[in-house]
């Protein structure tokens, strides 16, 4: 990377970050899309069990992941404060400590799982498949959070395409596994949907040996001796990495926890078919919203790398380039929904009455588009500056005391049914967008005035 000065080499050099993280993101939401559509295609059964295991797994999996996000924004302000030496360690603190999250997440599912799946009163042929689904995706967990850390130490130097193809190169094989354990190819015996879940574990590994063989392939990350020149852990240093990420975690948690609980909510209170135009609508629109997060994730790196470097117009600058992007592409996305939501749903499923459903929800779902691209780009412009902990308090208060009562108040008590918290997610990812906004300004001018003082004092 370097800090550019002109707004054409601004714009150049974060669409040269973005367009790798973009095409990372898509690849695994496409992981995510393909476990679904192939699941849809076995039964309507398999593809609501799919629905359920995703939903308990989005948020544990995007919270963990956001521990591991933090990497990013440090290693971009030691980039930009050209203190390169101290990577190393860092990154290798985040192997130790991705060890821990990942065991301790399987500890506590092996506890809890059972007993949520059960208080929800599903068809036992739907709980059967969500649970045995999670059992086979949770030997991938701890590979899964190994290779976060190796993707974030690569990006956080603006290195975003060696992410980029290991994602794409496993694309593949997770189509590949999940044909033959979905549907009983080579001799394998037919899973359904629970095939999805061995195949995504098993995808996850995949990723991990790619990502280590990399790290000591490309040339300009050999220097940094991964996996080869071991420190001691250290608590001090995984304290430093969780005072980041688990805030970013946590606020990450309680927005993808929505989309899981209303859900999970849907499966206590409506049928089967229900469940599945739900998982349909939020399989889509989690594919679109590939792109404002990578939007957000390029912005972090980029303003990160200019907070680093002492250069806040730079850093300005870089976050209108990104919000802008964000709202605009999520603008054209709700476009495209409205006018093919049938031909969408029917990629799923050739149920007409899921069919009719989703596309129903799918006009509720455009309303929180660009609250959703806004409320996302701006965190990733105050993840840039390392400031976490108040937009995590922002997050928990519009997504969790905003958003679902108002969802589950709308959908048990008026005549809107599952629309209702698709309405009350709108509603909270608008004030999410609103206090992170004003959280920003606050930040900017904090930041401008610090500089300020210490110019005066040298």
């Amino acid at each position: 990377m370097f800090h550019a000065d002109t707004l054409q080499e601004k714009i150049r050099l974060f669409l040269k970050i973005l367009w790798p993280i973009m095409i990372t993101q898509i690849s695994l939401s496409a992981m995510n899309f393909v476990d679904t559509m192939m699941s849809g295609r076995v039964g309507t059964d398999d593809l609501a069990g799919v629905s359920i295991g995703s939903s308990l797994w989005a948020p544990i999996f995007t919270g963990m992941n956001g521990i591991m996000l933090a990497i990013t924004p440090i290693i971009a302000q030691l980039v930009g404060a050209n203190e390169r030496h101290k990577i190393h360690y860092k990154v290798t603190q985040a192997f130790y400590l991705a060890i821990v999250l990942g065991i301790a997440i399987i500890a506590i599912g092996a506890i809890v799982l059972r007993p949520i799946l059960a208080i929800m009163d599903l068809d036992p042929s739907v709980q059967h498949i969500a649970f045995h689904y999670l059992i086979g995706l949770s030997l991938g967990i701890i590979p899964l959070f190994l290779s976060n850390v190796i993707r974030n130490f690569f990006d956080g130097q603006g290195y975003t395409r060696v992410s980029m193809i290991i994602t794409v190169l496993a694309v593949p094989f997770n189509v590949l596994l999940n044909y033959t354990l979905i549907f009983g190819h080579f001799g394998l015996p037919k899973l359904g949907g629970i095939g999805a879940g061995y195949a995504t574990g098993m995808t996850f590994w995949i990723i991990l040996i790619a990502s280590t063989i990399l790290t000591f392939k490309v040339q300009i990350v050999r220097d940094y001796h991964l996996f080869v020149a071991w420190v001691k852990p250290s608590f001090k240093a995984w304290k430093e990495q969780l005072s980041i990420g688990i805030p970013i975690g946590l606020s990450i948690f309680f927005e993808a926890s929505i989309f899981s609980v209303v859900t999970l909510l849907i499966g206590i209170m409506f049928t089967t078919s229900v469940i599945a135009a739900n998982q349909i609508v939020i399989s889509f629109t989690t594919l679109l919203f590939m792109v404002p997060l990578s939007l957000s994730m390029a912005i972090t790196i980029v303003v990160g790398f200019s907070v680093g470097g002492k250069r806040l117009d730079n850093a300005k600058h870089y976050s209108l380039i990104g919000v802008l992007s964000a709202i605009g592409f999520l603008a054209l996305g709700s476009v495209f929904m409205f006018f093919f939501k049938e031909p969408i749903a029917y990629l799923y499923t050739n149920d007409p009455a899921v069919v009719q459903v989703a596309g129903q929800l799918f006009i509720i779902a455009i309303l929180y588009q660009l609250s959703d691209a806004a409320q996302a780009s701006l965190q990733g412009v105050l993840r840039g500056y390392k400031d976490v902990t108040l937009p995590f308090y922002i997050a928990f208060v519009s997504y969790w005391i905003i958003g679902i009562p108002s969802g589950y108040l709308l959908a048990k008590f008026s005549s809107l049914g599952p629309a209702g918290f698709w309405i009350g997610i709108s509603l909270g990812l608008t004030g999410a967008a609103i206090g992170f906004f004003m959280r920003l300004q606050i930040i900017y001018r904090q930041e401008r005035a610090k500089l300020s003082e210490k110019s005066q004092v040298t």
